[in-house]
């Protein structure tokens, strides 16, 4: 099946070249000014269809105020649209009818004839330093939560352990409304997993992110940009929707926003409720022992979320912004599972382990935020943010385990309980700077950010029926972080064709890992200080070689920080023979990366990369007695060649869509267990989508993600995909929207892997809930009269990535 679905996706984009290679249209060509006859750079020009008004292409002036488009093949209108000028909209042009050769612009405020124009966003927008999934424009996307829309997105995967990679890389960095999220990867998987498809924008990938971005992530920074709405008056929208699955999924938001010159103040709340069911198979050859594992587990979930805030117009020069939001819920994990005991070298059944794990629990997480923004005539501007973040999880398992023979009688029984309360403050505060400076615009700015860690794991056995606390096993895990962080960074256009891009980033980190035994023993672990200062350069060169070609090379420097509680060396257990283990010494990683690029009509993107990463950490399977368990360890060198493509085409007037496929060469150097690591790996993947107008208000969608063979760690993983299918109709003179969909068609979301390292063979193999049907509705409601966004990156985002589980 596997190989089916890949098909689809190769056959679908033949239609995209063979679109392309049917092209042969007049361009469509000319000058923006103003209305002093002044050309005008970096207008965004969108070729709209006349019929509709949906969007064609876009393009960019240049510094002498030219654009150009290679043709159309339908009559169309132009639109221009530039900050501090009212945007203006051409006549009608027939099919390859030449425009006109002069724009002008009016400076906004001007009265402007009224013009009714329905434009709308493509899907997938490719930048010259980032790639944008805009979520509210996807038909496929209903009813799925932020961790469902991440394995979506071109060139983002999500493995069977909800570790987000990009690009083939691991340890990317997610932030929400431009704020770094500090959870490890458990429980930023479950944060994300509370966030649903209607309450997200955009998504935001963006591989070498400049020296103005926190210098973490080594893959690169994903930022899910949360709706925000941006009309005067007052207004706002109620979403519902339904998912069915093996069980019914239910959700709902509404979103309010009053708007005028003087003040904005907006708010959102959302509910999520529904069960999730997953399986897992382990088959694994230890010492002389064979153990075939079988797991079901249940996360029943309700999750509540809530954001306000408000922006006040004090001046033209001067904005001050408060924000927070809240999202809390309440569920519990259930786990049953089965394994077999069987001696290796007979194959002779030898007991049986059937264990199962309740873990109810509550998590919270709240963000404050206040911003002060200035900005004036000069181009100069200022932004400063004051951030505080809390993330609250208390849970508590319990987790029996029953050995039994061949006939189902009970031999011994060993029931184990633990409690593990989780307190994380987050404090953060910085400044950027931007002017015009030297012919070009000057960077610069500082931040400082202090995290305060409390876990505790209280790990207790029951002897006849009362639990008793283990001292060796118990602890409480206390780690305090202070990075401090100051940046440069220039852009100039150096020439009509070059311009440059060049920063360089200092961070000095001290953190202190300080751990209490409940019983007293004093080990190497129980202490770890560090103090270290980086510098991290970025630079990039952008060549407009002709109006149809633009070369790129990026480069720039990352690091990825452990997660707060995988620091903390306690054990998890799944049963009584699996379990996790965090790790004091896990250390940080740092990566280079050089990129390639070339943009081909707006149209084609060709991406060439190369990255090394020193120290690289990654998740390992590893034994102990006859117990198996999972552990983050800095393991060897990692070096990526990777090459992608990626194409947002129309095809013809009623259908379009985007395409990207992605190959690349890994090599792994270094060490397990006094065993030498040698490993060379080659992967792939694709990801594709359609959107098809039907006509009458009438569209449809189909998409698809393929991910080939892969390694993490010590698990090499197996080519898995799926297709989705959807349908939209829009009512109420466009002020409802109904959504169905169908999510992995043909069911192939079948994650499995093998791995074979240090004495231990295990094959893997399981499957989340990813078949389902999804129906949702969208009403809107108040003024539609759009008034300019204003973009807000708090300094909160880099630090809350690193927490696990918000």
């Amino acid at each position: 099946m596997k190989y089916f679905v890949a098909l689809l996706l190769i056959i679908s984009a033949f239609g995209f070249s063979n679109s392309a290679l049917a092209q042969n249209t007049k361009p469509v060509t000319g000058i923006v000014t103003d209305n002093s006859n002044k050309p005008l750079k970096a207008v965004t020009v969108s070729l709209l269809h006349a019929k509709d008004s949906s969007l064609i292409k876009t393009a960019i002036t240049d510094s002498e105020g030219k654009f150009e488009f290679s043709g159309a093949d339908t009559a169309y209108i132009l639109q221009f649209s530039s900050v501090g000028y009212a945007d203006k909209y051409s006549k009608v042009y027939a099919q390859n009818e030449s425009a006109e050769t002069l724009f002008a612009l009016e400076i906004s405020g001007k009265k402007l004839e009224t013009v009714t124009v329905t434009a709308k966003k493509p899907l997938i927008e490719i930048k010259s330093d980032k790639t944008i999934f805009n979520v509210e424009g996807s038909i496929n996307a209903t009813g799925s939560n932020a961790l469902e829309l991440l394995q979506k997105s071109p060139g983002v995967r999500v493995d069977n352990n909800e570790n987000i990679g990009m690009k083939g890389k691991n340890g990317v960095k997610v932030y929400i409304d431009g704020k770094m999220s500090q959870l490890d990867a458990k429980d930023l998987a479950a944060y994300l997993k509370s966030i649903n498809s209607a309450d997200v924008e955009a998504i935001e990938m963006i591989s070498n992110p400049s020296a103005k971005y926190d210098a973490s992530g080594n893959a690169g920074i994903i930022n899910i940009r949360l709706k925000k709405n941006k009309k005067y008056g007052t207004n706002g929208s109620v979403n519902v929707g339904l998912v069915q699955g093996f069980t019914p999924k239910g959700n709902g938001s509404v979103n309010l926003n009053y708007r005028d010159k003087k003040i904005n103040i907006f708010g959102n709340a959302g509910i999520y409720a529904g069960q999730y069911r997953n399986t897992q198979n382990i088959y694994r050859i230890q010492n002389d022992s064979i153990y075939d594992q079988h797991a079901r587990s249940v996360s029943d979930n309700t999750n509540y979320s809530g954001k306000a805030g408000a922006d006040f117009f004090i001046n033209k020069n001067n904005t001050f912004g408060v924000m927070a939001s809240i999202n809390t819920g309440n569920g519990k994990w259930t786990n049953k599972s089965s394994t077999a005991v069987s001696y290796e070298p007979t194959g002779q059944f030898v007991k049986t382990l059937t264990a199962t794990n309740e873990i109810p629990g509550r998590r919270t997480n709240f963000n404050g935020n206040l911003n002060y923004r200035y900005t004036d005539t000069s181009g100069k501007e200022i932004n400063a943010d004051a951030d505080y973040g809390l993330f609250r999880n208390t849970g508590r398992s319990y987790q029996p385990n029953y050995y039994t023979d061949a006939n189902g009688n009970t031999l011994y029984d060993v029931i184990n309980r633990n409690n593990t309360p989780t307190d994380i403050d987050i404090y953060t505060a910085k400044v950027d700077v931007e002017q015009n400076k030297w012919k070009g615009k000057f960077g610069y700015g500082a931040k400082t950010a202090y995290v305060k860690t409390q876990n505790s794991f209280e790990f207790f056995t029951d002897q006849n029926g009362v639990p008793i606390k283990n001292l060796q096993r118990s602890n409480s895990f206390k780690y305090i972080e202070n990075v401090n962080a100051a940046y440069v960074n220039y852009n100039r256009e150096l020439t009509r064709k070059l311009s440059l891009q060049a920063g360089l980033r200092l961070e000095q980190t001290n953190s202190e890992g300080d751990i209490t035994r409940d019983d007293g023993v004093v080990q190497a672990d129980n202490n770890i200080k560090r103090h270290y200062l980086d510098f991290f350069p970025s630079a990039a060169f952008t060549y407009n070689l002709n109006d149809k070609n633009t070369f790129n090379i990026t480069y720039s420097r990352r690091i990825d920080r452990p997660s707060y509680q995988d620091l903390n060396p306690f054990e998890n257990k799944l049963d009584e023979l699996t379990y996790e283990k965090g790790n004091a010494f896990l250390k940080p990683q740092y990566t280079d990366n050089i990129e390639l690029s070339h943009v081909f009509h707006s149209i084609l993107t060709t991406t060439i990369g190369y990255s090394n990463v020193k120290d690289y950490r990654s998740q390992v399977l590893d034994t102990t007695g006859n117990a198996t368990y999972v552990q983050q360890r800095n393991l060897a060198t990692q070096k990526i060649y990777s090459l992608s493509i990626g194409s947002s085409l129309p095809i013809n007037k009623w259908w379009s869509g985007y395409a990207n496929f992605y190959v690349n060469h890994q090599q792994f150097r270094g060490e397990f267990t006094n065993l030498p690591i040698h490993i060379d790996v080659n992967s792939y993947g694709g990801y594709l989508q359609n959107t098809f107008l039907l006509g009458k208000d009438y569209s449809a969608e189909f998409s698809g993600w393929f991910n080939g063979p892969g390694i993490d760690g010590t698990i090499r993983s197996k080519a898995m995909g799926t297709i989705d299918i959807g349908a939209q109709k829009q009512l109420m003179k466009k002020r409802a929207t109904i959504k169905v969909s169908y999510t992995d068609l043909f069911h192939t979301g079948l994650w499995r892997g093998y791995s074979n390292l240090n004495g231990l063979y295990a094959t893997l193999n399981g499957r989340w809930e990813s078949q389902t049907a999804r129906i949702n509705f969208t009403y809107r409601f108040g003024s539609s009269q759009v008034a300019a966004s204003r973009q807000r990156q708090t300094g909160l985002d880099p630090e809350a990535n690193r927490v696990k589980g918000k």
